[in-house]
């Protein structure tokens, strides 16, 4: 797939993105960080995701912090040094020289403490208090795609409903998505037996969604009542995308997905 340029671009709807999870299926590859800052290549698997939003334009994030968010809060204080080669001289502890930049001076990263317990629908409602505007979009912080952004959204506006959700069609283990000519008529969560798409994670809401659905409640779960109500109410739509995706749930994922950086292949890797 040919690689996208970081041109700047218009304003884009901010992304809000799900990283306080536990991630208690990988424990023992990295117990002390959260999941989104597993790493990739040497980068979190959260780079990655945020570097796939930037190459369409999508530089605004909204990071829905929980399960050790200090690391995640580290990672982006301490970015500049951490990307920049710099020059410290040892005895004035406070004199730092930047002697390179980094690509993504131009990103905004907005992190929320969302709550060490709450559940994904109460993550996306807490988060949705710093988003300007009516519309933005979602997705978890530990899965990579090569998905177009801004096609997703373009279907989102063209439909005018108040969520759209990505269709994929890998292992039958995550949400399912019945549909008739492209509208959502029944979500169910992790079904025994998939027939159909699955919920492959990359959301475009409006702030409708959050006021009609959603709620300052811990046991909310975006992926149960929240999207099955609105599907039923017929405002949940599907984007099919037949391209690469994939989630890191579980070592054996986190292993090929490091395969596939190593080998200098990997379909996410859209950015120049």
């Amino acid at each position: 797939m040919p690689r996208i340029s970081s041109k700047p671009a218009g304003r884009k709807p901010p992304v809000l993105i799900l990283c306080g999870g536990q991630g208690t299926r990988i424990r023992g590859v990295a117990d002390d960080v959260p999941k989104p800052m597993m790493e990739i290549g040497g980068l979190p698997v959260l780079w990655h995701i945020m570097k796939g939003y930037a190459a369409h334009g999508f530089r605004d994030f909204v990071l829905l912090l929980g399960y050790r968010g200090e690391v995640i809060r580290r990672f982006f204080l301490n970015y500049r040094a951490m990307m920049c080669d710099i020059s410290v001289t040892l005895g004035s502890p406070g004199k730092v020289e930047f002697l390179s930049r980094h690509r993504e001076e131009d990103w905004k990263v907005t992190l929320v403490q969302t709550g060490a317990d709450a559940m994904t629908g109460a993550r996306v409602f807490r988060g949705a208090r710093h988003v300007r505007g009516g519309t933005f979009l979602a997705t978890y912080g530990d899965g990579v795609s090569d998905l177009d952004i801004g096609k997703l959204l373009a279907f989102h506006r063209r439909h005018g409903r108040l969520a759209t959700i990505t269709g994929v069609l890998p292992p039958g283990r995550f949400g399912e998505l019945r549909t008739k000519a492209g509208r959502v008529i029944e979500f169910r969560e992790k079904p025994q037996l998939a027939e159909g798409a699955i919920n492959g994670g990359f959301f475009v809401f409006e702030r409708g969604f959050v006021k009609r659905y959603l709620a300052d409640d811990d046991r909310i779960i975006l992926e149960r009542d929240p999207l099955m109500r609105c599907a039923a109410d017929g405002q949940l739509m599907m984007y099919r995308h037949d391209g690469f995706w994939q989630p890191m749930d579980t070592y054996r994922e986190w292993v090929i997905l490091n395969d596939l950086w190593k080998s200098g292949k990997a379909p996410w890797k859209i950015w120049a």
